[in-house]
């Protein structure tokens, strides 16, 4: 008994330290969202058109993962984006890709983000839960601390708009929702949320826990960074109302060899009106954003 009340109180110390708080006043905030930004023209440089843009006007730069392509290799490159995106500030998020964690170097990000590598974050009614996808299937204490940090926003939330960023494609199964490597990249078809139970699938343990939330009034949206090359843009509502996004770019990859390109490359942007109680969303040309001119 005692036993099994140190480990519940040392469970809530976890997901509180990753619960993170912050408070602003505006009256219409503006997010954007860029998935899979790595130049193809250096593996250490994110594209030149997200390098120059004017994010001025945004209350927050979430990247959707694979923001270099050898994003922790070296640390100065880690430096460059912390420069480039200011990873530290507390309305910025990283949701890390494979090619953002191949290197092992992952206390380089934290000491530059000052967060762990999954968290949650909440203000005037926008709670975003920060994922990370790459977690070794053999790291169990880990992969339970993220399933314990699921299960915590989403049985208590009550209120406002629920986001969840991830770069990898673990939606399999989802109802009435294509399956992630249509639009995108990756299909982790074996993904498990926790080392509880082998048919912890995203289907299985955490869109449930998504649709009980949906039924309190909160809008709950899905966001993959996972994409670019072959869609740049998705989006669909699930038969229970969550709503799934992809967003991602790739075109640096026919500038540097001299393709054409077919389709522009686009970010999702989000607005909300916390007054309101609102959040509206659009993907928005990414060259519509850059702050010089060709």
């Amino acid at each position: 008994m005692i036993k099994s009340f140190s480990l519940k109180i040392t469970l809530l110390l976890i997901i509180s330290c990753y619960f993170i708080n912050s408070y602003a006043s505006s009256d219409t905030l503006k997010y954007v969202f860029i998935g899979h930004p790595y130049s193809w023209a250096a593996n250490n440089k994110v594209d030149s058109v997200v390098e120059h843009m004017d994010t001025s006007e945004f209350d927050g730069i979430w990247l959707g993962g694979d923001v270099c392509s050898e994003a922790s290799l070296f640390k100065p490159t880690i430096e460059y984006l912390d420069e480039t995106f200011n990873l530290s500030k507390p309305t910025n998020h990283w949701t890390l890709g494979n090619h953002d964690t191949r290197n092992y170097s992952l206390e380089w990000i934290e000491e530059h983000t000052k967060r762990p590598t999954f968290y949650g974050h909440s203000s005037q009614g926008l709670t975003v839960v920060v994922l990370d996808g790459s977690i070794s299937p053999l790291d169990c204490e880990k992969k339970n601390q993220q399933f314990a940090l699921i299960k915590n926003v989403c049985d208590t939330i009550t209120t406002g708009h629920l986001i969840f960023l991830i770069h990898h494609g673990i939606t399999v199964d989802v109802p009435g929702v294509t399956p992630p490597n249509v639009y995108g990249h990756s299909l982790h078809r074996n993904w498990l949320a926790n080392c509880d139970d082998e048919n912890a699938s995203y289907a299985d343990a955490i869109y449930p826990m998504l649709v009980d939330v949906e039924s309190k009034g909160v809008q709950v949206y899905h966001v993959m960074g996972d994409v670019g090359a072959n869609r740049k843009s998705f989006y669909e509502q699930s038969t229970d109302g969550i709503d799934y996004f992809g967003s991602g770019i790739n075109n640096s990859y026919n500038i540097q060899f001299g393709i054409p390109i077919e389709e522009e490359d686009l970010v999702l942007i989000f607005k909300h009106i916390p007054s309101e109680n609102k959040l509206l969303w659009e993907f928005v040309e990414l060259n519509s954003l850059k702050s010089y001119d060709d």
